[in-house]
């Protein structure tokens, strides 16, 4: 090859020539009508799946969440284990658990009975229906008694 600042001429410039119609075959190889039809099909294919994909995917939409109200809540895990009582101040039971549902629902697992565990009847409550004092050192579920809660069916855990 010819340095910069000097004309190709005579054999270089068959040579160059040469070289450039490889390069060009190279890059440019004749496809197969098969090939051109498998390519093509492969492409439209994933033209047809690509909205489908698209579709699958799910935007988060981000919420802005007043981090003051919100410490103002109470810790599950502080509340777990705590004595639930009545409105005559009777003890019923314990806050054993918190479960969501799928439709985000939120129910209290109260361990009715028993003693250290053994015995015991567990019960799920809508969340809502615990009065939980102010600085949530005092769970109360009004009108329950501790024979009502037994009565009802046991909740034991799905998975």
């Amino acid at each position: 090859m010819a340095s910069s600042g000097t004309a190709i001429t005579g054999v270089d410039a068959r040579l160059h020539s040469r070289a450039q119609e490889k390069e060009h075959r190279l890059v440019q190889l004749p496809i197969g009508r098969r090939t051109r039809m498998a390519l093509g099909s492969a492409i439209i294919m994933m033209a047809t799946l690509l909205p489908s994909v698209t579709a699958m995917s799910q935007a988060v939409q981000l919420v802005r969440v007043d981090v003051a109200e919100v410490a103002k809540g109470f810790r599950a895990k502080k509340l777990l284990g705590s004595t639930v009582t009545n409105d005559k101040k009777e003890s019923i039971g314990t806050l054993d658990d918190m479960i969501i549902d799928e439709r985000k629902r939120i129910f209290a697992v109260v361990q009715v009975g028993g003693f250290l565990g053994l015995g015991a009847h567990l019960i799920a409550v809508p969340y809502d229906s615990l009065q939980i004092s102010d600085d949530g050192k005092k769970i109360e579920l009004p009108g329950a008694s501790r024979d009502a809660l037994t009565a009802l069916a046991e909740f034991h855990y799905g998975n």
